[in-house]
């Protein structure tokens, strides 16, 4: 006899399979009419390798190119190294410092800038939240609060970026979280933002957590146990991510009570590797409309690999949720992508009906390529050969209860070997 365990989750399979496919059918053919009307065009813009927000005609220039090439979002970062990149009270009362040091950027609001310049020019302007809880080691940050820093089970804080070395402020403590916060705000506030975008850093590596303040606050939520020694180890994974997935709540409250048309944005990595890596549950975030758009990093250079993050049920459901698009890499520092590369991958975008594209980053569009730099921009305006506007959310509300309802019985499923560490 067939045990009503068993039963309960075929039943539950059988549901999944109906309500996924009505969803997507659904969303495909309202997405496709979508999509010939309405795309994000988007590009980041940085402070690393890159001249462009360093003098206020870089940044001038900039913005018209972009415009007059049939961009219409603009991803500028604000929140890189340590610092703030516009005038911040918040990090003076918290460091002394409410500004980046570079000598170029002293005297200058680069933000209001890029809006004002931005705006006329009919330019969405979201800015981008770069570093999340990261910092840099020798920061006036990491120094000056050293119990905020979390740590491995061995003791350490530091995890290199390539060449540079890294700490992480612990997004479990409540001080941390409230300085976060008030820097998010003080920008929804201050400034005539469309949106902000948190990325890959909103979150934590999962080596990290075992700090004191984390461990004593595991330990005193379910009394008699510990963090385990494995740092994938699926509860403790959960238990962490579901932190994160408080604040983000939080976060996302907090902003819509403010602005309530405020886009709230994500870039995340791939969530085959953003749960697991990074603790990064943003596949929740959609599902609970946290946020409001979500822009995939797929930095994959062979195609084929590039097109099978695109095809993975979680990035299936929630582009037909919300605006979804991908991040394409243009190129890094001698290191550019073949602006052919980049051509194909927005085909295969466009052809799977996503919301758009976002391009990493602004410099690398144009320079260190073996293509000229007339060759590649050239490229982009046949890429966007007119101009057009962004999706709105409302273009996806009709698929939102169907795919709330596959959520739902995808979470009813009992959890067991062969389906732990995503729900």
């Amino acid at each position: 006899m067939i045990k009503s365990k068993s039963i309960s989750r075929i039943i539950a399979l059988i549901l999944i399979s109906i309500f996924t496919t009505i969803t997507l059918v659904l969303a495909s053919n309202q997405i496709s009419i979508t999509a010939q009307k309405s795309e994000i065009r988007g590009v980041w813009i940085t402070n690393i390798d890159s001249d462009v927000l360093f003098s206020n005609s870089a940044t001038t220039v900039a913005i018209n190119r972009l415009a007059k090439l049939n961009f219409n979002t603009l991803y500028p970062t604000v929140w890189q190294g340590g610092y703030t990149l516009y005038p911040s009270q918040v990090a003076q009362q918290i460091f002394g410092k409410s500004l980046d040091p570079t000598p170029s950027l002293q005297g200058r609001d680069i933000l209001r800038e890029i809006i004002t310049e931005g705006h006329e020019k009919g330019l969405t302007i979201i800015p981008w939240f770069e570093f999340g809880f990261m910092a840099p080691a020798d920061s006036e940050l990491a120094k000056l609060h050293p119990n905020w820093l979390t740590k491995r089970r061995d003791g350490t804080t530091i995890k290199m970026e390539g060449e540079d070395a890294r700490v992480w402020l612990n997004p479990f403590h409540p001080e941390v979280q409230q300085f976060i916060l008030d820097l998010i705000l003080e920008i929804v506030t201050k400034y005539d933002i469309d949106g902000i975008q948190f990325d890959d850093h909103f979150a934590l590596p999962a080596e990290f957590g075992y700090d004191d303040f984390t461990v004593k606050l595991y330990e005193k939520e379910l009394p008699g146990l510990s963090p385990s020694d494995d740092y994938q180890e699926t509860f403790w994974v959960r238990w962490r991510a579901d932190k994160i997935n408080n604040f983000m709540e939080r976060v996302s409250e907090e902003i819509k009570s403010i602005k309530p048309n405020c886009i709230i944005s994500v870039s995340p990595n791939p969530f085959h590797f953003a749960l697991p890596a990074y603790l990064q549950d943003w596949f929740t975030w959609e599902r609970e409309k946290w946020i409001d758009e979500i822009v995939l990093q797929v930095y994959r250079s062979d195609i084929k690999r590039f097109t099978k993050e695109l095809e993975r049920t979680e990035v299936e459901l929630a582009k037909n949720h919300i605006p979804f698009a991908i991040g394409i890499l243009t190129g890094l520092k001698n290191n550019s992508t073949p602006i052919r590369t980049i051509e194909e991958q927005v085909e295969v975008v466009r052809k799977r009906n996503f919301a758009g594209v976002s391009f990493f980053f602004y410099e690398s569009l144009w320079k260190w390529g073996k293509e000229s730099e007339n060759l590649r921009s050239q490229t982009l305006d046949k890429i966007f050969d007119r101009p057009i506007s962004r999706p709105k959310n409302s273009s996806y509300s009709s698929t939102f209860l169907l795919s709330r309802i596959s959520f739902s019985c995808l979470r009813s499923i009992p959890v067991g070997k062969g389906n732990r560490g995503i729900f």
